[in-house]
């Protein structure tokens, strides 16, 4: 799948949100930086649905992840009070790394306002090594296709 032609079908997961005017600028759209707060959120959401504890990886597994990339590419402009969705998924599952392919849509429309990827490598936290992703982390991304 090209990221910039998605569509909300490619995407089992889409987390609602409604546009805050507090995450406007003056221009009245909202500021870049929030599409990063509104991706993080879905990603968050994501293991939810996958049932994944990540909250507790840290302390089971001594390892948790660091973003190493972050790429947005803004489509259409997102306003005050729109309803939107925030797709995400696992777009590719490295031994130690997690490539998300995110999307934002407009509620009902299926071109995307933003499209992106966001890489996530797995590191021990004593060290600052890489490390393979929790194998239980793994088998519940296959499963969900």
């Amino acid at each position: 799948m090209d990221i910039k032609s998605a569509t909300q079908a490619d995407f089992s997961l889409r987390h609602p949100f409604r546009i805050r005017y507090a995450e406007t600028d003056a221009q009245g759209v909202v500021f870049f930086g929030n599409y990063l707060i509104y991706y993080d959120t879905a990603i968050s959401e994501y293991f939810r649905a996958l049932g994944y504890d990540y909250a507790n990886q840290v302390r089971d597994t001594g390892t948790d992840f660091h973003v190493v990339r972050v790429s947005v590419d803004y489509h259409t402009p997102l306003r005050y009070d729109d309803e939107i969705e925030v797709g995400v998924r696992v777009s590719r599952l490295g031994k130690a790394s997690l490539h998300f392919a995110v999307a934002i849509f407009v509620k009902d429309a299926d071109e995307p306002a933003s499209t992106g990827e966001i890489v996530w490598v797995n590191a021990d936290q004593s060290t600052g090594k890489s490390a393979p992703a929790p194998e239980v982390l793994r088998k519940l991304i296959a499963a969900q296709g």
